[in-house]
This record gives structure tokens, C-alpha cells and sequence, in this order.
């Protein structure tokens, strides 16, 4: 990103991220409490719902104000850095954000319910307080908050970069609050997720691809580029003008180098063995627990059936008395 744009992918996909994962969490507060028996009470039920609510601002606003305080500080105390540290933190930047990006990818099956989950979701209604709501909701927003505070160190320190955070910033947390919000109604109401869930992941995975391509592209305009294997010509095929730019953050490119080659076909390549990884884990999980409930109507209907058997064997010994 040159210096002075107002528009940078990697910092609206950290705050599509962090905004995402803290709606989600919110939301299944909000699901496990709206069905558990427990929380039946509609006066109990409101005051969990304001203790939620309550909690997730109070820490994101004290977490905001705090990145806020060290951000101005960093940005204040940062002067004459060189162009070429803000390519690198550029770079880094989008490889983190590319990782971050491709596990959110492999959890979407799982938070959508299509694959399984270690734990069930009643493991959350166990000791489920007004006390434990605000701790966890809390302590989960402050997190991703500060998360995002911590990532956008470098772009405080590089203050090239400072003009694109506030409308970067704006488009993510958009996003992140809309998926998240998706999410909530979809596992309330869809009863097949499964082309959502598959949808989601392949835009979420290309859309790491880019980043990881974007990101090892910077480097190499510090420490040298490799050669180039094509280029297209035109102004329509430019990534950097409408309309092709519009697909430039999910890997698109004009022109190729042998670095942007590789590592576009080798992150893409694990990004499915993760995703192969996790899809196996979750078929294993169902197997496993298919067979427990089978172990368990089993048990339960030979319970019965002894039951049957004790009651004919008293009945009988009565008949004979």
C-alpha cells in the first residue's frame, strides 16, 4: 500500500475477523441462552440478555480507549521511519492476516454445525450464572479487541499508513458484524447450512490466498523481485482499476512473478489439507458418537427387557402361590 491511500485489505480483514469472532461468541451466549431450561424466567432471561449486552460494550469500549492511548503514543514517538520498514511491516501485515484468514475458514463448518464439534453445546449451559456471563463475555470482547490493538501496532508506526485505518476499519467491522449476525439467524433458522458453510469457506480461503500472495510480493519489492513469468495488457485487466480490482483481494493479479506463482499454489494447496484434516476429524466425530447413541438404545432396551423378564417371574410366582 502506498502512502496517503485510504483503503487497506489487511487491516479491514483484522477487524472483519476480530468483529466476527466476538459476535459469534455473543451469539451463542445469546442461542444457549435462550433455549436453555434453566433461563426460562422471563425476568431472569432479561437480566442475562443485559448482563451479555453489558459486559461486550463495557470491555470493548475500555479495550478501544487503551489501543487508542498507545497507538497515538507510538504514532507521536515514530518519525523519519524508512519506506522500506513500512513494506516490510506491509507484508507481514497480510501474512498474518492470510493465516488468521485461513483458520476462520476451518472453523465456519463447524460454528454452522455441518461439521462436528469436540464439544457440545450443552458443555456451555453447565454453571451458566449472571456472574460467568459477564467474566467470559468480558474477558472474550476485551481479547478481540485487543487483538486488533496489537496488530495495528505497525501501522501506527508507519504513519503512511494511519489514513487508511479509519475507513478500512469501517468496511470490516460492516462485514464482520453482518457475517456474524448471518451466522446467528442461519444456525437459528436454516436447517440445511451446508452449501452456506461451503460457500463462506472458498471465499474465506482465496481471500487468504490473496493476502499471503499480497503480503510475500511486498517483501520482494524490498529484497528484490523474482522474474516475470506474465503480464496481461489492457486497462480492464489492471488490478489496480475497476472492475478486476473488485477480485484483487481474493488473489487476482495482472502479472505474475515466480514468487507470487508459488505461493499462491502453495498456500492455496494447504488450505485443502487443512480443510481435508478437519473434514476427517469431523466424520470421525460423528461415527463415534453415532455409536455411542447406538451403545445407549442398546443398553436402555436390554435394561427393559430385564425389567420385562423380573416383572413375568413375579407374576408367576404369585400365579403359584
Amino acid at each position: 500500500m502506498a502512502n496517503g491511500e485510504l483503503w487497506d485489505a489487511a487491516i479491514a480483514t483484522l477487524f472483519a475477523r476480530e468483529f466476527l469472532e466476538g459476535s459469534i461468541i455473543i451469539g451463542q451466549y445469546r442461542t444457549v441462552l435462550l433455549r436453555s431450561p434453566d433461563w426460562q424466567d422471563e425476568e431472569k432471561k432479561k437480566k442475562g440478555l443485559q448482563a451479555i449486552n453489558r459486559a461486550a460494550l463495557g470491555a470493548a469500549v475500555f479495550a478501544f480507549v487503551l489501543c487508542m492511548c498507545v497507538g497515538i503514543s507510538l504514532a507521536v514517538l515514530s518519525k523519519g521511519l524508512d519506506p522500506r520498514v513500512g513494506l516490510v511491516i506491509e507484508g507481514v501485515s497480510k501474512v498474518v492476516a492470510a493465516i488468521w484468514i485461513l483458520q476462520l475458514s476451518t472453523m465456519i463448518p463447524t460454528l454452522l454445525g455441518v461439521y462436528a464439534n469436540k464439544k457440545h453445546q450443552e458443555d456451555l449451559k453447565v454453571g451458566l450464572t449472571i456472574k460467568s456471563i459477564r467474566y467470559n463475555i468480558a474477558w472474550n470482547i476485551w481479547r478481540e479487541v485487543g487483538e486488533i490493538g496489537v496488530f495495528l501496532i505497525p501501522f501506527f508506526l508507519n504513519k503512511g499508513s494511519l489514513l487508511a485505518i479509519p475507513v478500512s476499519a469501517l468496511v470490516g467491522i460492516v462485514i464482520g458484524l453482518l457475517s456474524g449476525y448471518g451466522i446467528y439467524v442461519a444456525n437459528k433458522k436454516m436447517e440445511n447450512k451446508s452449501k452456506l458453510a461451503y460457500f463462506m469457506v472458498l471465499l474465506l480461503v482465496f481471500l487468504s490466498v490473496g493476502l499471503f500472495v499480497g503480503g510475500c510480493h511486498e517483501f520482494e519489492l524490498v529484497w528484490g523481485k523474482t522474474r516475470m513469468v506474465w503480464e496481461i495488457e489492457g486497462e480492464f485487466w489492471s488490478h489496480k482499476k475497476l472492475p478486476m480490482t473488485l477480485i484483487k483481494p481474493f488473489g487476482y493479479s495482472a502479472s505474475r512473478t515466480v514468487l507470487q506463482i508459488c505461493c499462491f499454489w502453495l498456500w492455496l494447496a494447504l488450505a485443502g489439507a487443512l480443510h481435508f484434516y478437519k473434514y476427517t476429524q469431523s466424520q470421525k466425530i460423528f461415527q463415534q458418537r453415532e455409536a455411542e447413541r447406538e451403545k445407549n438404545i442398546t443398553r436402555e432396551e436390554t435394561t427393559s427387557f430385564a425389567s420385562d423378564d423380573v416383572e413375568m417371574g413375579s407374576d408367576v410366582s404369585q400365579g403359584e402361590a
